[in-house]
């Protein structure tokens, strides 16, 4: 991977996460002072703490990636170190799943007139599942190259004993 690409990778990495911070920062002084009081319409304090938390799992699954950018950059990602990088970021993957399910459940009430809404807001709680299907489909690929490597550098071992 080029110098150009991680370097890009990192700022998007990095404006990301400040965006997500700064709306965390918002969601959770929001809960904590009480400006913003409900009208009744949508239970708010519910939907600003799943925000959070879905900033939160948003931000784990950022730093997993740097993580594994990090070691591409270095040329260790095939190792098993890279494993527990895909493995959390698969996990925070269906968390925000999971918190996405939580903001859909939250907001079903006020869509008995039109649930069209809540089933396009279900189906893209499937597809960010799907996306963690996706990346746990790549962590096989990267254990199969894993193996692979171990295999030629044991065999490259046993040729340097016979040379």
């Amino acid at each position: 991977m080029g110098k150009l690409t991680v370097g890009a990778l990192r700022v998007v990495l990095v404006v990301v996460f400040a965006g997500t911070v700064f709306v965390q920062a918002g969601m959770v002084w929001a809960v904590v002072s009480g400006s913003d009081p409900e009208d009744g319409s949508l239970p708010l304090t519910a939907l600003r703490v799943i925000t959070a938390l879905g900033m939160l799992s948003v931000q784990v699954a950022l730093a997993c990636v740097w993580r594994l950018v990090t070691m591409v950059r270095r040329g260790t990602v095939f190792s098993h170190r890279a494993f527990r990088s895909v493995d959390v970021l698969i996990g925070a993957i269906v968390a925000a799943a999971l918190v996405w399910f939580a903001v859909t459940a939250v907001n079903a009430p006020g869509q008995r007139e039109d649930p069209g809404v809540s089933l396009i807001m279900a189906g893209v709680g499937v597809a960010i599942l799907g996306v963690a299907l996706i990346v746990h489909v790549l962590r096989m690929l990267l254990a199969q190259a894993v193996a692979r490597d171990v295999e030629a550098t044991q065999m490259q071992a046993e040729l340097d004993e016979v040379i």
